[in-house]
């Protein structure tokens, strides 16, 4: 008798940011495969959303209510077969305003402090809090979202670029120290995607500044800097992502995968 592709009727799956952006397109297609999905996020209500669909309000750099967020996950599905450690910020800041006009896009202790807690502290107080319900079952997955910026750098984005390198060093050393417990830990690293809700006027005139160039000209060489000529689509990171929570994926662990049409190679 033949399996469902995916395997995942019945798993139990945490999204970190799941309520908008990628992480909104992860959480549905990992519930359109059949898993019951606990979105943790700090913009919902903690309630159960649909079916399969419960959300947990959660400050993902706030060591508590992880804890808190992982306690009424297992005690809502009883137990947590995977993590997608998703949720994460992004200020475009230069090391140094050399032109001196916008002194508010040079990288301040405030800017550093905000994205090294969400996208680095955050993963690791998740991954954490997951790990141990994951070693007494013996089994989990951790997914770790991380970015071509973190294995390439990129300019005006410098510590964002670090803490999604940082990711990338959790992942190889996670699945090292868990391997052993049957955990898997992956990261998955996307590059230049179409638009969320995310996007906004003030993040574009940020990145405009730091790359000297016109906020209307910042796409322009996008799709000409992809080998497939186009932007991903967020659905194929999310297809991605539900393959590596699944059954399908039992011997990948330890690496981060490039989602980028081939513009980073790794």
């Amino acid at each position: 008798m033949s399996k469902a592709w995916t395997d995942l009727a019945g798993k139990v799956v945490i999204v970190t940011g799941g309520n908008s952006g990628i992480g909104s397109h992860i959480t549905q297609t990992l519930q359109q495969n059949g898993a019951k999905v606990v979105v943790a996020d700090l913009s919902v209500e903690t309630g159960e959303q649909a079916e399969n669909l419960y959300n947990v309000q959660t400050d993902v750099t706030n060591k508590e209510s992880v804890e808190n967020m992982v306690r009424l996950a297992v005690e809502k599905y009883g137990r947590i077969d995977g993590l997608v450690n998703n949720a994460g910020v992004n200020l475009p800041r230069l090391l140094v305003d050399v032109r001196g006009e916008k002194p508010e896009y040079e990288i301040d202790e405030k800017a550093f402090d905000f994205m090294v807690s969400v996208n680095q502290k955050g993963p690791f107080l998740c991954a954490q809090a997951a790990a141990k319900q994951f070693v007494k079952q013996d089994s989990g997955v951790i997914v770790n979202i991380t970015s071509e910026a973190g294995m390439e750098g990129s300019a005006g984005q410098s510590v964002y670029s670090a803490t999604k390198g940082a990711l990338n060093g959790f992942t190889r050393s996670w699945a090292k120290e868990l391997g052993k417990y049957n955990i898997r830990v992956v990261g998955v690293a996307p590059g230049i995607n179409e638009k969320t809700g995310l996007t906004t006027d003030a993040y574009n005139e940020a990145l405009a500044y730091t790359r000297n160039v016109n906020v209307e000209d910042l796409e322009g060489n996008y799709a000409s800097s992809i080998p497939l000529g186009r932007v991903g689509k967020l659905d194929e990171i999310a297809d991605l992502v539900t393959y590596l929570v699944s059954d399908h994926s039992t011997y990948i662990t330890g690496t981060t995968i490039n989602i980028s049409g081939g513009k980073s190679r790794g």
